[in-house]
């Protein structure tokens, strides 16, 4: 017990729930996702020079097609192959004027490694029917219900208009 003491002292306590954890915008806003409890949010680890990032098309569509009750908030990261070099206002340009992007997208952070950024500590670690552990690439999504509550993950093949993906907004 005073070890685990010290090490809240030290590293702070863990997140008990996503909506407690603390992020910036890519305006480098301070922000969370409680102001979204009530709908589901599937987060994305994204990057603008990967084989997947024609997924942000499918992404801004399930967005337009589903804003009554799922929000998707993309996180750009450059953890695999220097696929996300730019700065953020250079990715909040791409994903403008490339994919009209209106869903939210956060600061650049990193998914993997040991300078792995809270939420995706939390994602990776939190049980659901799918998988835990690393994330293996980009584009790799994860579902969570309008409690908070990740129900579902999925790697990066998995596309946004993928059956499995709609079955799971769609809670059947």
């Amino acid at each position: 017990m005073r070890l685990l003491m010290i090490f809240m002292m030290m590293f702070g306590s863990p997140a008990k729930d996503v909506y407690t954890i603390k992020f910036n915008s890519i305006d480098g806003k301070e922000t969370d996702l409680s102001k979204y409890k009530g709908k589901k949010i599937l987060i994305v680890n994204t990057a603008s020079e990967c084989g997947y990032t024609p997924q942000y098309e499918g992404l801004e569509k399930l967005y337009r097609e589903h804003s009554d009750k799922l929000i998707i908030v993309a996180f750009p990261a450059n953890n695999f192959g220097g696929q996300e070099p730019g700065s953020n206002e250079e990715i909040a340009t791409f994903c403008r004027k490339t994919y009209d992007v209106t869903f939210p997208v956060m600061s650049k952070v990193s998914v993997k490694g040991d300078d792995t950024v809270e939420l995706f500590k939390w994602l990776t670690e939190q049980q659901n029917p799918d998988f835990t552990g690393d994330i293996n690439w980009n584009f790799e999504k994860f579902l969570i219900d309008e409690n908070g509550k990740l129900i579902h993950r999925f790697r990066s093949k998995v596309k946004p208009d993928s059956p499995e993906l709609l079955k799971a907004i769609e809670g059947k």
